[in-house]
């Protein structure tokens, strides 16, 4: 990158912190490292990783978001962070806080905090749109736990950007999906024969592959403007049914039976139909125009091909 090499030479490969380092994060990493451009690392709760974590080119940090006091080796350690790690699960105490996120925060404040974060949010946020094409100006309405988290999350990363000139860029992310990752496509439920609202109750599902997400976390790490908001979503308009048929079609596969709403809240699991009330679709324009990612997969009918 041009703004490296500008620098002396040992100062070049600035040190990257991965905070999650999930496969979001690993693939994020091999964009990273495919240039040497940073000393990559990243925070495990888990030893057993440790040695992957080597493997990979990372620089394992053992430490847990959970145990504030584990943290403190991150105090002026990266100078640019990504932070992929999910909220807590509810439990006790206040169920819309991101306590995870406020542990980081406080540990980065202390002595010099990095110069960037990149934080990987959800566009639930936005809560139901019904159907409406979606902005990042537009305020956000979670209307779940998990949603309220986030939204707890980015305030207190905007709030660590403002008070210490940390330029914090967040992504809003949709759907996850890739052919190599787990979990990563509608395969298995498709096999299971989960069914999928009818026309008229129908839902837009919104969608990014695993490989353009990770050029994304790594473009916003340089190309990020501060405090901005990035929808990180493909071209893709499609409801969630019509996304099943897509991929039941490419699979060979049967396409899953159709019911209405009140069918679906006696067959579908509760996270489910959390998934299948909420309806927007997301322009995508500053994902393309700031941080100029080209996307290599522009629709889920070229990714599931792929």
């Amino acid at each position: 990158m041009n703004l490296l090499g500008a620098l002396p030479a040992r100062f070049r490969r600035e040190r990257v912190l991965i905070v999650g380092c999930g496969d979001v994060g690993l693939r994020s990493a091999r964009e990273l490292g495919s240039g040497r451009r940073a000393r990559l690392m990243a925070l495990t709760s888990s030893p057993s990783r440790v040695a992957s974590l080597r493997q990979a080119g990372i620089t394992p940090l053992v430490g847990n978001l959970d145990e504030p006091r584990s943290l403190q080796r991150l105090a002026g350690l990266a100078h640019r962070v990504i932070h992929l790690a999910a909220p807590p699960s509810e439990g006790p105490g206040d169920w819309r806080i991101d306590a995870r996120t406020r542990s980081l925060v406080h540990v980065l404040a202390q002595r010099t905090p990095p110069s960037v974060l990149v934080y990987g949010s959800t566009t639930g946020v936005y809560g139901d749109r019904q159907g409406a094409w979606t902005s990042e100006s537009v305020p956000a309405r979670p209307r779940t736990p998990r949603a309220e988290r986030r939204v707890d999350a980015e305030a207190r990363l905007r709030w660590l950007g403002r008070a210490l000139d940390v330029r914090v860029s967040v992504l809003r992310i949709p759907g996850i999906y890739a052919n190599d990752r787990e979990g990563g496509t509608p395969r298995d439920r498709l096999q299971r024969g989960t069914p999928v609202l009818r026309a008229e109750d129908d839902v837009y599902t919104n969608h990014i592959h695993a490989d353009d997400l990770a050029r994304a976390v790594v473009l916003a790490l340089w190309r990020g403007r501060a405090q901005r908001v990035v929808h990180a979503v493909d071209d893709t308009e499609l409801r969630m049914g019509d996304y099943f048929d897509l991929a039941a079609d490419l699979y060979g596969l049967p396409r899953p039976p159709r019911v209405g709403r009140d069918a679906a809240q006696d067959q579908l699991p509760l996270m489910l139909l959390s998934f299948m009330s909420e309806s927007r679709r997301l322009h995508n324009d500053r994902l393309k125009r700031e941080l100029r990612l080209r996307l290599r997969y522009p629709t889920v009918a070229q990714g599931l091909r792929a």
